[in-house]
């Protein structure tokens, strides 16, 4: 896993609710045996119109997604979590996640940043008047930014979960740091 510190870029403003890992990734998906190619399958029901927001020229590169509350309901499904990751989101904004896409999303260096309902909204529709509005995400200081509308919010990220972004640590890597200590 990359280490995280700050993520700067545009966004992507998905205006809906309680959208659930189904929708993000449709189980016809999941038959996959390597773990590549997910971002071609990334909302892939609502992606067949043209209209859909990644679609959108408008929005191409987008390293954040902003999403309504409810984001990533359901099922335990990490390939979730991959799809938005490999289609080049670096970070996802919310007033509320599943709790285990939460925790997939931490695991697999995909940031997950709590707003409130109204700051939520407010960046939301920022970013809808203005697609270039460029949008910082600090993990130290568990911020959120854009200047251009004079926005700063602080997120909740527990300790060890921004440990973990700031030095790039998976499982595995998380595991090792006790080498010496679970023996031969």
């Amino acid at each position: 896993m990359q280490a995280v510190q700050v993520i700067t870029g545009t966004a992507v403003p998905l205006d809906r609710s309680d959208v659930d890992t189904d929708q993000i990734i449709p189980s016809d998906w999941l038959k996959r045996v390597e773990r590549t190619g997910f971002e071609k399958g990334l909302f892939a029901e609502w992606r067949d119109d043209r209209d859909f927001v990644l679609n959108r020229d408008e929005y191409a590169g987008a390293k954040i997604l902003i999403a309504g509350p409810q984001f990533g309901t359901g099922s335990s499904r990490e390939h979730a979590v991959w799809a938005l990751h490999q289609y080049g989101f670096e970070a996802v904004i919310s007033p509320k996640f599943g709790d285990i896409f939460r925790n997939n999303a931490a695991k697999n260096g995909l940031v997950p940043v709590q707003l409130s309902p109204g700051a939520g909204r407010t960046l939301m529709d920022a970013v809808i008047r203005d697609p270039t509005l460029e949008i910082v995400i600090d993990v130290e200081l568990r911020t959120v930014e854009a200047q251009g509308i004079d926005f700063v919010e602080s997120f909740p990220l527990d300790d060890s979960i921004q440990h973990r972004f700031l030095n790039g640590l998976d499982d595995i890597a998380l595991t090792l740091q006790h080498v010496d200590e679970i023996g031969t």
